[in-house]
């Protein structure tokens, strides 16, 4: 932080003097004046971390000059000094917003630790108001990479977007991005300031959903010791996101729908009647026209949430972005090894990237430069610190251009090798989390790379335990 500044009225010289010599311990700058009035025209004309005054003075008593000061300077830390006679003045104070006290007559700890404890509020703020700018810089539009022509028509919706209340559906392959434009959306609109809640409709036990979903009442199940809020009421005033919105039961998309009708809920085991404000954005990466016709998905629910539709498209449709992602990437990452600076990849190594086809989409190309700058040598990226499946890769997207030229047993065969692989890479080898992404179980899937031959070794990015 910088240099704490502060300003000490009193009309007591001696009580300025040892205020400002116990502050200066501290190392703040500190400004002294007998005259609230001129401690005003200091406030209007310099920032001040800390303000102190005492309660009685002959101008305008303290609690004056503090609703002034916090007109002019909101931001400032006020605290008043005040004889024991009236302490419950300063209590009163205190319930009207000034920070803390100091009695008269004060020991140093009296005066050092409300300051110290105003210090730490002060240093509190000031990493909440970097990390909030660390937050909104990264979810902003223009760290959403991409100059292609699709995604200047991604960026274009998402303006309209973050400029409009309504729900917005994100629909697209794994990888894509959708929960960044979602945050991109919300850091950009008029809820920037409110809560983003994730809920994964596809991670909670269906058993548990309308709990997560909309709390619960004490008592109203097993185990439910203490009412709770859910994901619905936390997100009130702020914005809701469902990702895997597809996988939602049915019985759920009726309660949700209940919620973006009329923002009313009950919360499980409860027969108060509940409302919230929240936007919805949701998320998936299913066909829900096919959910619609299956009677798996909720057509007035649909209608609901697709209010403004924004379609990722996958990396392969804007390969035109590889090479601007490939430098976000490398940046991104190039410090995570301290024996060596990746800062660039080779022309032979790009090219190769510029082949692939990404069944993981940008998330495959990010964890693919990752990979690639853990076994670089040098200072750039070459082709063999690529991963080796990528080749393989290629070579089957050439391949499956013949698929009406081999048996159909090979075609097959060829298809699902495929499909398993870009399961693995998306999930980055986690075997469990690709087992749920193909929706069928672990062991089966254990299974099939086996038969199959797969080389976990070749696809996964270390790290990776539940293999």
């Amino acid at each position: 932080m910088e240099t704490i500044r502060a300003i000490v009225v009193d009309d007591e010289a001696s009580i300025l003097e040892a205020v400002k010599a116990i502050l200066e311990t501290e190392d703040i700058e500190v400004f002294t004046t007998m005259s609230s009035l001129t401690a005003l025209e200091q406030i209007k004309s310099k920032t001040f971390d800390i303000i102190i005054s005492d309660l009685k003075m002959p101008e305008i008593d303290g609690m004056e000059l503090f609703r002034q000061a916090r007109e002019l300077s909101p931001e400032s830390i006020f605290i008043i000094i005040t004889a024991y006679a009236t302490v419950q003045a300063a209590v009163n104070a205190i319930k009207d917003g000034v920070y803390d006290y100091i009695p008269k007559p004060f020991t140093p700890d009296e005066v050092r630790i409300p300051i110290r404890r105003a210090l730490e509020r002060k240093r509190l703020e000031h990493e909440n108001i970097t990390l909030r700018t660390q937050v909104e810089s990264r979810f902003s539009f223009q760290n959403i990479i991409g100059n292609s022509e699709k995604m200047h028509e991604i960026f274009r919706i998402m303006r309209h977007a973050a400029s409009s209340d309504s729900n917005v559906l994100i629909t697209g392959e794994s990888g894509t991005g959708k929960e960044l434009v979602a945050r991109a959306v919300h850091s950009n609109s008029i809820r920037a300031k409110r809560k983003f809640v994730v809920v994964n409709c596809g991670a909670i036990p269906e058993g548990l959903m309308e709990s997560e979903f909309f709390g619960h009442a004490k008592g109203a199940f097993t185990g439910a010791v203490a009412e709770k809020k859910g994901m619905v009421e936390e997100a009130d005033k702020g914005t809701l996101f469902l990702d895997e919105i597809g996988e939602l039961p049915l019985i759920m998309q009726v309660k949700l729908l209940r919620v973006l009708q009329d923002g009313d809920f009950q919360r499980v085991g409860d027969v108060q009647q509940r409302k919230v404000n929240v936007r919805v954005i949701a998320a998936t990466n299913r066909n829900l026209a096919k959910a619609i016709a299956d009677k798996q998905f909720r057509e007035d629910l649909y209608y609901r949430l697709n209010v403004i539709p924004i379609i990722m498209p996958p990396l392969r449709m804007r390969k035109e972005d590889v090479p601007m992602l490939v430098n976000h990437f490398i940046q991104k990452h190039k410090g995570k090894s301290v024996s060596k600076s990746v800062d660039s990849i080779s022309r032979d190594a790009l090219q190769v990237l510029l082949n692939y086809h990404y069944p993981g989409n940008v998330r495959e190309l990010e964890n693919i430069i990752e990979y690639a700058m853990a076994f670089a040598t040098g200072n750039s990226i070459e082709y063999p610190d690529l991963p080796k499946y990528i080749e393989e890769g290629k070579a089957m997207s050439e391949e499956t251009q013949k698929i009406s030229l081999m048996p159909l047993r090979d075609a097959k065969i060829q298809f699902e090798r495929g499909l398993i692989m870009s399961a693995l890479v998306s999930s980055k080898g986690n075997i469990s989390e690709a087992a749920r992404i193909l929706n069928i179980h672990r062991q089966n899937l254990q299974q099939k790379i086996k038969l199959l031959g797969i080389e976990l070794n070749n696809i996964t990015i270390t790290g990776d335990e539940d293999r």
